[in-house]
């Protein structure tokens, strides 16, 4: 559909802002671009509008104006995503001012069965009248007669309408997780080794026309120096990191580099003979002279708060160093992460290691799980933050009472970076082998359905639609606020082990891997990636391990891990972390940069077998720089559930495996592509139990791959989105099929590529 005149497209502007609460934009607003922007830097911006509601009734109208006019909305809800549906509608419905989040805890009903304040009891956001914003105030509902705490934040109206951030948004910064890792990533490189060709760059560089983000609005990204001090001090918290795990192989005081930037030449450390450099104790996370953020593109808004240091799970401002909830100082015991990690977590107030502060991570919890209510606003690492900073009571390890504000619970998501629109699409992270998929710990959701209905969904409200939303969410209707189970989370023995990728090697390592962690309880996660480039570096295998407890029960499998001795292991941080530190720390490895161009597939494995491993590792040698591939244990809790769309073929499998591939605009070089899709042709799908799971769909999937992740639930599904949404209102999502059943054409806001397949060029 062709642009309208300018004249007209005000007309439609003024229109619907008459209509709605929160702004409507038109192209030359300046938040414009802002609230439309996408991981996926390839995508043109060709929608006419974008408007951010304010509550769900915003939204109703908004869906009602549009079929009115015959518009097609798109829905981007809390995070960047790389697949375009979220602004290929002539409507782009930004959700990023809808900012509630609180945290409960469950009230005991008289069976003994569990429930919590029902949405619809809970007071609604206060807006302004005239287009301001949400004003989200501090409230107890109707659950007074429970023990828990119901906090909200406070966001003025001024800053919700001036900006994109809302809630805190210096805590979208993905910062260095760990500092031993992020220096290690983006240290001098090793020496070349003999028997592993050089990892080529991605060729036949042209200039990209079409770009949803140009070059002035995404910042090159790049570690920046270490001070003198910092250097000194990240050797020695390296060192003593790599002694506590037991395994004897730490690192080697060598880093690697494996900067995602592949231009930048300012990944260097510091010259330890610059007096400025040397006279710096500490950089701060904010002001003129910040830290660069290696995922600082997620940050736009204001500058963070003071410091805040973290005793126990509690935080507390302070200047001077960690202090307890009567503001007196806390001793130490080494490593003392305040010193000589100085920068580990300023925004947060949150160190990586929990070891420093003895029994305080013993605590053990009062209840099983808590409540959290969140608006579709809100990205993941805002609920994690959240919750890590409204810990619950619990019992004391050190005097056996039960104390308030001792215990943090978590909402099991994936890991950090995404948005809201994970509840509704699986949801697969750290906590799903024991807790399940993020769609199995919703409890109730508020939506907007096709016809402008407002409807609150749960097991005992509309079960139909219940069962559906769960895994296809968005092509039924809008969320507008979840409310979802939190678990108790004191403590994690967590983190990376690092080695070089040979292809020689890399099979041995992981069938290690795969033998060690078989029959693993459900606490524990796994996964193992295959991560490449940049061209002058080295290529790297890394396993992750994520133990839901203390390093005495965890240690057993870390000692396993690291016993492959086929190659000297250049860094093992694993050891024990707050939850909100191991979820940063996978952004640290994938190393995601917005506005580069991104592919992604995925598929679910029954099993790991030897030939499976061979194939991967030869075939992954030859991708270009910037592809991760990754296998992650799956099972466990996970095949519990089934109340979902999700069939229980994909709940049962034992690995999710995914190829996430990244690179520069103005390279369009075919294998960027290709060796994601052979991979998954040629040697994954030996081996597959069908479609991914949902959440993993990527750009320009067949109708018949995205109809696999549903399998036998298929047909249902389908007739449940004629009974819902018999226009196709909600087209503009992963849904593969028109209102007639035929199959979708390929979205208009990427240019054909020479790199498609055959299926994708026949569609274009």
């Amino acid at each position: 559909m062709p642009s309208p005149p300018a004249t007209n497209l005000q007309r439609l502007r003024d229109d619907l802002a008459a209509i709605v609460k929160g702004p409507v934009l038109l192209p030359d607003d300046p938040l414009f671009v802002e609230r439309s922007k996408t991981f996926n830097g390839k995508l043109k911006p060709n929608q006419r509008l974008v408007a951010s509601p304010l509550d769900a009734h915003d939204v109703s109208a908004i869906i009602k104006f549009c079929i009115a006019h015959d518009l097609s909305p798109s829905v981007r809800a809390g995070g960047y995503g790389i697949a375009g549906w979220a602004v290929a509608g002539d409507i782009v419905v930004d959700m990023s001012l809808l900012r509630e989040m609180s945290i409960e805890t469950p009230t005991v009903r008289e069976d003994g069965t569990h429930t919590w304040t029902r949405l619809r009891d809970m007071m609604p956001p206060v807006v302004q009248e005239g287009g301001g914003a949400a004003q989200v105030p501090p409230v107890r509902p109707a659950a007074e007669r429970t023990t828990s705490t119901k906090r909200r934040r406070e966001d003025s109206p001024e800053d919700i309408s001036h900006s994109d951030n809302g809630l805190d948004s210096h805590l979208r910064n993905y910062a260095a997780a760990s500092q031993s890792v992020a220096r290690f990533l983006h240290g001098p490189a090793l020496p070349a080794e003999d028997g592993e060709e050089p990892r080529r760059r991605p060729t036949n560089r042209r200039r990209t026309e079409i770009s949803a983000v140009s070059d002035h609005d995404v910042p090159h990204l790049s570690m920046p120096p270490l001070t003198a001090r910092q250097a000194s001090a990240e050797s020695s918290s390296s060192s003593s990191q790599g002694r506590s795990s037991n395994s004897g192989m730490g690192t080697d005081g060598r880093a690697l580099s494996t900067s995602t930037d592949m231009s930048s030449p300012t990944d260097t450390p510091v010259d330890s003979a610059d007096p400025q450099a040397a006279s710096n104790d500490f950089v701060p996370s904010h002001g003129p002279s910040a830290t660069r953020d290696p995922f600082g593109y997620l940050s736009s808004g204001p500058a963070a708060p003071p410091q805040v240091v973290y005793s126990g799970f509690r935080a507390f401002p302070s200047s001077t160093g960690p202090v307890n909830m009567f503001g007196h100082p806390i001793a130490m015991q080494p490593p003392n992460i305040f010193s000589s990690v100085p920068s580990a977590f300023p925004q947060y107030g949150l160190p990586g290691t929990l070891g420093h502060i003895g029994n305080m991570a013993r605590a053990k919890p009062v209840h099983t799980h808590a409540y959290v209510t969140i608006g579709a606003g809100i990205k993941q690492k805002e609920v994690d933050v959240y919750t890590a900073s409204h810990p619950l009571e619990g019992v004391s390890g050190v005097s056996g009472a039960v104390e308030q504000g001792l215990v943090p619970y978590h909402v099991p998501t994936a890991a950090h970076p995404v948005g809201s629109s994970i509840m509704i699409l699986t949801g697969f992270g750290f906590l799903s082998r024991l807790h399940g998929l993020s769609i199995d710990n919703v409890v109730e959701m508020e939506m907007v359905l096709a016809d402008g209905r407002i409807v609150i969904v749960s097991e005992e409200e509309h079960p139909e639609l219940w069962w559906a939303i769960r895994g296809a969410g968005p092509a039924f209707g809008i969320i507008t606020r979840y409310k979802v189970k939190a678990f108790p989370v004191p403590v994690v023995f967590a983190g990376n082990l690092i080695y070089r990728f040979h292809r020689a090697t890399a099979p041995s390592l992981i069938k290690h891997f795969r033998d060690c962690i078989k029959g693993a309880p459900r606490e524990l996660y796994a996964n193992v990636l295959l991560t490449a480039g940049p061209a002058d570096k080295d290529s790297l295998v890394v396993i992750q391990m994520c133990y839901l407890g203390p390093k005495e029960q965890g240690a057993a499998y870390l000692q396993a891990i690291s016993s492959w001795d086929g190659e000297r292991c250049l860094l093992n941080e694993v050891n024990e972390k707050s939850f909100l530190y191991q979820q940063d720390s996978i952004a640290q490895i994938l190393r995601g940069k917005a506005g580069r161009q991104w592919y992604l597939r995925s598929s679910l494995i029954h099993s790991l077998p030897d030939e499976v491993i061979h194939k991967t590792v030869m075939q992954f040698a030859d991708t270009p720089i910037g592809c991760t591939w990754i296998f992650e244990l799956s099972g466990g809790a996970i095949a519990d559930f089934e109340d979902t769309c999700l069939p229980k073929e994909q709940r049962e499998a034992t690995w999710t495996v995914a190829a996430l591939h990244q690179w520069e605009m103005g390279i369009d070089d075919p294998r960027c592509i290709t060796t994601a899709e052979d991979w998954m042709a040629e040697t994954i799908k030996s081996v597959s139990v069908g479609g991914p799971f949902p959440a993993f769909l990527g750009r320009h999937e067949s109708p018949a791959r995205t109809m696999a992740c549903y399998g036998k639930h298929w047909t249902r599904l389908a007739a449940l989105k004629r009974e819902y949404d018999p226009a196709n209102v909600f087209k503009n999502n992963f849904w593969p099929v028109d209102k007639d059943g035929a199959p979708i054409a390929l979205l208009d806001n990427e240019p054909p590529s020479p790199s498609m397949t055959p299926w994708q060029t026949s569609q274009s």
